[in-house]
């Protein structure tokens, strides 16, 4: 109705974004999201009282996907990436205020991108929303998906070790391009970019210490990747010393690795629409290989939770978690017992 704080009009050049939503039209805009939302809630309460005859079945879950995909995934730009990496200094910041030229906090979580993490929540929302209602009107545990007939194969331990390993590899390697672009910038290498970009780099205070503290952080985080496969991501190794031998909560590795695998696709499609100039390649090209990325981080998480779901506490299907394996071992452990001797040497 012509709010003057509807977050996706003509804005500034200092608070531009790269969201699908950019310079939307009001007029069409407003209108269409809250016609989105009021149909929305009336999905959600159909959703949640009955079950629905087939053919219904499929347009509620593919409303509800739809709506999940879009919000979460669609609409948002590179700022979730940026606001997961930059989070634990967001909560100095709020204290000790933030340095340099911005006059705080609100500088840099301003409404028209706050407004963006709320759509992603609500996306996130709508996914879980429509895998219960997909698995209470199939007829399994709306908890962990089992049901009476066999799990697929791709589902057993073994199998989800194999494909996750993969999946691990994919996603170090996709992060590869911009660990390396990034720290070439820092040490003064204008590596795919031109001398003017690399000098205008130079110029603006503290662009190329934060570029080499995300490409830190994107190392440190491949690190942690290789732990969805290894067995010290299933229990803590030795140099831990106060939880030495005791075994990793999987929420613990899961939820994060999940939220920055569902961060780094939107930062991905919205460098697929930005012009790729010859000259300035290492801009745009090693973040659209985030979609790679985050699909493949995303893999490597559910094999990880696939391996370590054990026995469901509200239905009670499944088996129970097995000795984690070393990547090294051939037939792995038995459960039962403790690890083998090669196991506490290789840890």
């Amino acid at each position: 109705m012509g709010g003057a704080g509807y977050p996706f009009g003509p804005v500034d050049e200092d608070h531009l974004s790269g969201s699908v939503l950019e310079g939307a039209d009001v007029d069409v805009a407003a209108p269409a999201m809250a016609a989105v939302g009021a149909a929305g809630a009336v999905l959600g309460v159909v959703m949640a009282r009955g079950r629905g005859r087939p053919a219904l079945r499929s347009v509620l879950l593919g409303l509800a996907w739809a709506q999940a995909i879009s919000f979460a995934l669609v609409i948002p730009d590179y700022f979730l990436i940026a606001f997961v990496a930059l989070a634990p200094l967001l909560l100095v910041f709020a204290f000790t205020g933030v340095p340099g030229a911005q006059g705080g906090v609100g500088d840099i979580l301003y409404w028209h991108r706050v407004n963006l993490l709320i759509l992603f929540a609500g996306g996130v929302l709508w996914a879980a929303t429509a895998l219960a209602y997909q698995r209470r009107t199939r007829g399994t545990c709306v908890h962990c998906g089992r049901g009476d007939r066999p799990a697929a194969h791709w589902t057993t331990p073994d199998s989800a070790l194999r494909w996750g390993r993969w999946a691990v590899w994919v996603a170090c390697v996709a992060s590869l391009p911009y660990e390396l672009t990034r720290v070439a910038w820092y040490f003064g290498y204008p590596l795919g970019i031109t001398e003017d970009f690399e000098r205008m780099m130079q110029d603006t205070p503290g662009m190329l210490e934060a570029g080499l503290g995300f490409a830190i952080a994107s190392l440190l985080g491949g690190v942690l990747t290789h732990g969805l496969v290894h067995r010290w991501g299933t229990v803590y190794p030795r140099w831990i010393w106060f939880k030495a031998g005791k075994r990793v909560p999987p929420a613990l590795a899961i939820v994060p690795a999940s939220i920055v695998a569902v961060a780094l696709v939107p930062a991905g499609l919205m460098n697929l629409r930005m012009d790729l100039e010859p000259g300035l390649w290492a801009v745009t090209l090693p973040g659209l290989i985030f979609v790679a990325w985050g699909a493949a981080l995303g893999a490597a998480t559910l094999a990880y939770h696939l391996r370590r779901r054990g026995i469901c506490r509200h239905c009670g299907l499944g088996a129970a978690e097995p000795l984690p394996r070393d990547d090294h071992a051939g037939a792995g452990a038995s459960v039962g017992g403790g690890p083998p001797a090669r196991h506490r040497a290789a840890d």
